[in-house]
């Protein structure tokens, strides 16, 4: 296996990190800026993400990987842009606050269906996470049900990210032990684009003639929440501890629903506040004994 270049006299991890959590807060601010068809949006994300890691993943790339490996990040891949498809519409229904609060609830996920595709278990602390969170949700969604059944929808869109990512990072978990960093995101990134187009294909969702400021925010997504984001919370992981990587991620739902209040004037409801520090209490629970793993949106 060619070994990867270290970085580590690149970045203190701190400030890595610090990078990483600010610019995984944008995303759902791009995504709204975008006049463009939610798949669509999630299509060139991953599309642009893919061109972005195609030479270092080809240029580390692993040679002694197994074809069971590689399915499994074909369908850790699927998983992905099941995940970006899914969160990336629920912006289109309901707030950003309560969209991104409500796809941070993956640890929670990830305790319950840890069980199954890990063989561990979530002990006390993780359960009492996962009946805090969905006291949260209830609260929030039942906030959000005043404004319409197009927000619960929307709520419901998110939710099904987090699903989606939880299943994904269990998945990469084991994958990552066989194959390198760069030639994973190029696998799963790639086969993150192609089912998001056979998607947008399918359901004949427009691919093409957005304005030109549009593309410039498809690849700021792919440049920024993506490549620097999650690139540099991977990075800080193996340096950092990882309950302070975990927590570090939570200020992204907040961080994200302070730049929606400021540039769309979306003013979150009481219970929103509520719901959401009871997610937030809940997931700091799950993330204590979590692993350091998150795609974030």
């Amino acid at each position: 296996m060619t070994r990867e270049p270290s970085t580590r006299t690149i970045f203190p991890a701190g400030l890595a990190l610090a990078i990483a959590v600010v610019a995984v807060s944008w995303a759902a601010i791009l995504v709204r800026l975008c006049d463009a068809p939610s798949l669509a949006i999630a299509f060139y994300r991953l599309l642009f993400s893919t061109a972005l890691v195609a030479i270092p993943g080809w240029r580390f790339a692993s040679r002694d990987v197994s074809g069971r490996t590689y399915a499994l990040a074909v369908v850790a891949g699927v998983l992905l842009g099941l995940h970006f498809a899914l969160w990336i519409s629920s912006l289109a229904y309901t707030s950003v606050a309560s969209s991104v609060v409500l796809v941070s609830t993956q640890p929670a996920f990830t305790a319950v269906l840890a069980p199954f595709f890990l063989g561990e278990r979530p002990g006390r602390r993780g359960w009492l996470a996962v009946v805090l969170a969905l006291v949260g949700t209830a609260i929030l969604s039942r906030g959000d049900w005043d404004l319409g059944s197009g927000a619960l929808f929307g709520d419901l869109l998110a939710l099904g990210g987090a699903v989606t990512a939880s299943v994904y990072l269990m998945i990469g978990r084991r994958v990552r032990e066989r194959i390198g960093f760069w030639h994973y995101l190029l696998v799963v990134y790639g086969t993150a684009a192609l089912s998001l187009g056979i998607m947008a294909v399918g359901s004949g969702t427009r691919l093409s003639g957005f304005p030109e400021l549009t593309w410039v925010w498809f690849l700021l997504l792919a440049a920024g929440p993506n490549l620097a984001g999650h690139g540099l919370l991977n990075w800080s992981v193996r340096r950092l501890p990882a309950l302070m990587v975990n927590l570090a991620i939570l200020g992204e739902p907040i961080l994200a629903t302070i730049y929606a209040a400021i540039l769309f004037n979306e003013i979150p409801g009481p219970a929103f506040y509520l719901g959401g520090a009871i997610i937030l209490l809940g997931l700091v629970l799950a993330l204590r004994a979590a692993p350091a793993d998150g795609v974030g949106p």
